[in-house]
């Protein structure tokens, strides 16, 4: 997220537990990078510096490289926006302060008239 929001794109050399995930979803759906070559063309085989070096190149001057820049580039300005003062993410995170504001103050309603309850008791 750090990267797409900085318009950085992403070259991914998933190594363990759900990197392998997360390379699909940023190569395959979001498609704002590329996944690094590995030596026998398998998801989870060796790298060699060939293969690392060609990825660099592509993603930095290379066809596929240029759209994952333009995509990754417009995503960005985007997420900027959307965290600046009055943007979408500006509102849901006040509304979320809104809702948990009013829920501790309902939990300090009914816990004073449970105290209420109690020493009538």
């Amino acid at each position: 997220m750090e990267s797409i929001c900085a318009k950085v794109p992403i070259l991914a050399w998933p190594m363990m537990a759900e990197q392998h995930l997360n390379a699909r979803m940023v190569v395959e759906e979001i498609k704002m990078g590329l996944r690094v070559e590995t030596s026998n063309g398998s998801v989870r085989g060796f790298v060699k510096w060939q293969g690392l070096e060609k990825m660099v190149r592509e993603l930095m001057k290379g066809e596929m490289g240029k759209g994952v820049r333009k995509k990754v580039g417009e995503f960005g300005e985007a997420a900027k926006k959307a965290m600046e003062e009055g943007g979408s993410s500006w509102h849901t995170l006040n509304q979320l302060i809104d809702e948990l504001q009013a829920l501790r103050g309902e939990s300090l309603k009914l816990w004073s008239s449970c105290r209420v309850i109690y020493t009538r008791c």
